[in-house]
C-alpha cells in the first residue's frame, strides 16, 4: 500500500540536524555506503511507524536475518566462518549508528571467496566420475541443516547438491519421453498423421545429457554471481537492518527503485522487448506489439544482442557477457531519444537497428474484462484487476480506477446482470485508487481509517454519489490478495455492498508505505537511493485492522495457498493486529450472505473436482515439508514412481472445465484478426478461465443474488 506522503509536515517534529548529517559528496563507494547506513538509520529511527530501539537485541535479529538472505541454503559459509562472524552478533547496531562497514566487508569478501571455492569444487566434481548408486541423502529443509564443519564436508554437500540436480534432470527426461510416447500412441491409435518425434535415450545417454545440463547451469550460476558488483550486496545488507523493523520497510538502490516504479506504473521508457540471458549471451525475448522493437520490423525474438549504443553521441557498448539487468539500463532512457542495437540474426548476419524510445505499457498489469455466459443463459461480467496501479507524477497518467471504470462501461453495454471483480493475486498499490474504485460501485462514505506514528487517525472517504454499477457484485480474493485489495474487499464487505468469496483469509498486510529519498537529507546531487518506509497502519471502517488477520471471506473456498505458510501472520517481524474506534458509516446490506453461504457450501461439498483439488493441495504441501531425499538413484526413482502413482489420482484436475462460456468484445474480435499475439494472449486467458473452479462458484453465487 503506497501513499503520496508530505514529509515536510512530519519533519517539523524532528530536529533538522538529526537527519542532515553529510554536507560533502562522498568520494568513493565506501564513503557512499557509510553515508547510506547512517541516513537509513536516522530514517528508520525518526520516521518509522513503530521504531525499534537500536540495541544489542536488534543487532542479533539483524544478524540472523542477514544470513537468511545471503546463505539461505547454508552451502557457502563454513562453521569456522560463522564462528568468526558471530563475534559481531551484538555489534551491528553500533556499526549502523557509526556507518561502519567492518562486518559488511568481512562477510561479502568471504562470500565471494566461498563462491570461488564452490566454483572450483563444482569443476572438480564434474571432472571425476559421479556415482549415483552411493547411499546418500540430501537435506532439503534449511532449518535442520547446519553449515559445513570443514572444506571436506562442504565438498560433500556440493557433491550431493549436484547429484540431486542430475537426478532431477534425468527424471525430467524420463517424464518428457513418457509424455511423447503417450502422444505418439494416441496418434497412431486414432489413425492420425504421426509427426511426433520420439527420441529414446539409454540410461547412460540420459545421465550424460543430464550431467552436462547441470554442469552448464552451475557454471552459469557462478559466473553471474561473480559479475555482480559487491555494491549490489550492500542493498541486501541494508535490508537486513530495515526488514527487522517490519517486512515492508526496505532500502532501494537507485536501480531497484527504477524497477519498482516500472512495475508500479506498468510503464517503461524503452523499446518493448524482454532481454534474456543464456550461456553468457543476451538475446531478445518476446517483443511488445506496437512498441519500437516490434515496429522496426528488423528485430525478432531470438536475436543475439552484441552492442548497445544508448545515445547517438556515445560509443556503442559491447554487452557480450554482461548481466541482463545492466544491458536493460543501457536500452532504457529518455522518451524520444534514439538507441541502437547491434544484433546477430539467426542466419549469423549482423545488423544495426536504431529506434526511438517510447513509453511502453505492460498490459498485464492493467484491468481487463470479459463477458461470461452461465449454463442457464445468464450473462455476467468478469473484471480482473492485477494491481492498484497509479502514476502519481502525471495528471493524465493511467490508473486502476479509470481502467476499472472503462471495463464497467463496456460490460454495461453488453447488458450483464452482475459483475465479478477478481482481486486474486493482487498485492495492492495506491491507497487513493481504492476510494475511487469503491465510488464506482456505491455512494459516498468512508472506506478506510489511517493512523500515523503520532496516533492521529484520519478517515478517508469516497465522495462520489453517482456510482456506475449498482447491481449484484462479487469480489474474489485469495491468500495473495493484500494491502489495497484488502481495503477494498473489507470496505465492500463492511457495507454489505459485495459478497467476498475465496480463501479463508487474505494476506493480512495492514500497513501504509511511502518512499523517502535519502538525498533530501544530504547536500549532494548524487543518488543515494530511497527507503520504502512504513509510516501508517490502516483500519477498516469497523475499526479493525487487517494486519495479520486479513479479510475473512463471506464464503470460504480453500485453495493451494491455504495449506502453505503464506501471509503476514507467518512473518516474525510483522506489526501486531489491533483495533481503533469505528468510523461512522451506514451499511447498505444488499444481500443475505448466510443463505448464499449455505448454498455454496453444499455445492462445494458435492463438487468432486473441488474436493480433489483440496486433496491435491494437501498432498503437495505434505511433500514440500519433507526434510530430506535419497540420492541413490534406485531409491530416488522409486520415490518418483510413488509420487507419479499418487499424482495419477489428480489427473482429472487437468481435464476439468467449468462449463462457462467466455466472449470478448466486438472491437477485440476485430483486433484479433490483425494482431496474432493479442489473439494468442486472449486464447490462453480464456483457457485458464475455463479451468477455474472458483470462478465457476463465483458465477453460481452471483446468480443467486
Amino acid at each position: 500500500m503506497f501513499k503520496k506522503f508530505k514529509l515536510n509536515t512530519l519533519l517539523l517534529f524532528i530536529p533538522l540536524m538529526s537527519l542532515m548529517f553529510c554536507f560533502n559528496a562522498p568520494q568513493n563507494d565506501d564513503e557512499k555506503m557509510q553515508t547510506i547506513m547512517v541516513s537509513v538509520k536516522n530514517t528508520l529511527s525518526y520516521l518509522h511507524y513503530s521504531p525499534k530501539p537500536i540495541n544489542d537485541a536488534y543487532s542479533q535479529q539483524v544478524y540472523d536475518k542477514y544470513f537468511e538472505m545471503i546463505d539461505f541454503g547454508k552451502r557457502y559459509f563454513l562453521q569456522s566462518d560463522m564462528e568468526e562472524f558471530s563475534k559481531h552478533k551484538t555489534k551491528l547496531d553500533d556499526y549502523l549508528n557509526r556507518g561502519e562497514l567492518t562486518f559488511y566487508k568481512l562477510t561479502v569478501d568471504r562470500l565471494y571467496q566461498r563462491v570461488d571455492d564452490a566454483d572450483q569444487i563444482s569443476k572438480d566434481i564434474f571432472s571425476k566420475p559421479i556415482d549415483l548408486n552411493e547411499e546418500e541423502t540430501l537435506i532439503l529443509e534449511h532449518k535442520v541443516k547446519t553449515s559445513p564443519a570443514n572444506k571436506q564436508e562442504q565438498y560433500n554437500d556440493w557433491k550431493k547438491f549436484i547429484k540431486y540436480n542430475i537426478l532431477q534432470e534425468i527424471e525430467t527426461l524420463n517424464s518428457r519421453e513418457e509424455a511423447q510416447r503417450k502422444k505418439k500412441d494416441s496418434v497412431q491409435k486414432h489413425g492420425l498423421q504421426d509427426t511426433i518425434k520420439l527420441e529414446i535415450l539409454t540410461p547412460e545417454q540420459k545421465f550424460t545429457k543430464a550431467r552436462d545440463e547441470v554442469k552448464d547451469y552451475m557454471g552459469e550460476t557462478f559466473t553471474r554471481f561473480k559479475k555482480r558488483k559487491k555494491m549490489d550486496w550492500f542493498t541486501v545488507y541494508m535490508n537486513a537492518y530495515s526488514e527487522v523493523f517490519d517486512p515492508h520497510t526496505s532500502y532501494f538502490s537507485p536501480r531497484n527503485k527504477e524497477d519498482f516504479d516500472v512495475n508500479f506504473t506498468g510503464k517503461v521508457i524503452g523499446i518493448g522487448a524482454i532481454i534474456q540471458e543464456k550461456k553468457g549471451n543476451l538475446f531478445l525475448g518476446p517483443l511488445t506489439i506496437g512498441a519500437p522493437a516490434w515496429k522496426s520490423k528488423q528485430l525478432s525474438e531470438g536475436d543475439k544482442i552484441i552492442k548497445v549504443k544508448s545515445l547517438p553521441n556515445k560509443e556503442a557498448v559491447n554487452v557480450v557477457g554482461m548481466l541482463s539487468d545492466e544491458a536493460v539500463r543501457l536500452i532504457r532512457g529518455k522518451e524520444g531519444m534514439a538507441v541502437t542495437l547491434t544484433v546477430e540474426k539467426k542466419d549469423k548476419t549482423i545488423q544495426e537497428v536504431t529506434m526511438i524510445r517510447e513509453e511502453v505499457a505492460m498490459e498485464d498489469t492493467y484491468a481487463r474484462s470479459i463477458i461470461v455466459d452461465s449454463p442457464d443463459g445468464k450473462k455476467f461480467g468478469f473484471i480482473n484487476l492485477p494491481s492498484f496501479n497509479a502514476e502519481f507524477d502525471k495528471s493524465d497518467g493511467r490508473n486502476a480506477s479509470d481502467d476499472v471504470k472503462a471495463e464497467i462501461i463496456k460490460l454495461k453495454a453488453q447488458n450483464v446482470q452482475g459483475i465479478i471483480l477478481d482481486l486474486r493475486n493482487n498485492g495492492g498499490g495506491s491507497l487513493t485508487e481504492v476510494g475511487d474504485i469503491m465510488g464506482l460501485f456505491m455512494n459516498a462514505g468512508p472506506y478506510v481509517q489511517v493512523k500515523d506514528t503520532q496516533g492521529k487517525i484520519q478517515t478517508l472517504k469516497n465522495k462520489n454519489n453517482n456510482p456506475l454499477w449498482t447491481g449484484p457484485l462479487v469480489i474474489m480474493q485469495n491468500e495473495l490478495s493484500a494491502s489495497a485489495s484488502e481495503i477494498l474487499a473489507g470496505a465492500m464487505q463492511d457495507y454489505g455492498r459485495a459478497v467476498v468469496v475465496g480463501s479463508p483469509q487474505s494476506f493480512g498486510k495492514g500497513t501504509v508505505q511511502t518512499f523517502i529519498d535519502l538525498n533530501r537529507f544530504l547536500s549532494t546531487n548524487d543518488d543515494f537511493g530511497s527507503v520504502k518506509l512504513t509510516i501508517q497502519k490502516f483500519y477498516r471502517v469497523t475499526g479493525e485492522s487487517t494486519q495479520k488477520k486479513g479479510i475473512v471471506s463471506d464464503i470460504e473456498m480453500k485453495d493451494f495457498y491455504t495449506f502453505s505458510e503464506i501471509g503476514e501472520r507467518y512473518d516474525d517481524y510483522a506489526l501486531a493486529w489491533d483495533k481503533i474506534p469505528a468510523a461512522q458509516f451506514t451499511p447498505v446490506k444488499m444481500v443475505n450472505v448466510e443463505d448464499l453461504r449455505k448454498s455454496s457450501e453444499q455445492r462445494m461439498k458435492n463438487n468432486t473436482n473441488y474436493q480433489l483439488l483440496l486433496e491435491s493441495a494437501q498432498w503437495k504441501e505434505n511433500m514440500n515439508k519433507e526434510e530430506s531425499i535419497p540420492l541413490n538413484q534406485t531409491k530416488f526413482f522409486e520415490l518418483m514412481k510413488q509420487r507419479k502413482d499418487q499424482i495419477k489420482k489428480f489427473e482429472a484436475l487437468n481435464k476439468f472445465r467449468n462449463g462457462l462460456k467466455f466472449n470478448i468484445y466486438p472491437d477485440e474480435i476485430q483486433r484479433e484478426k490483425k494482431d496474432e499475439a493479442f489473439k494468442k494472449k486472449n486464447e490462453n486467458w480464456i483457457k485458464r478461465l475455463e479451468r477455474d473452479v472458483y470462478l465457476q462458484e463465483a458465477v453460481n453465487i452471483i446468480n443467486e443474488i
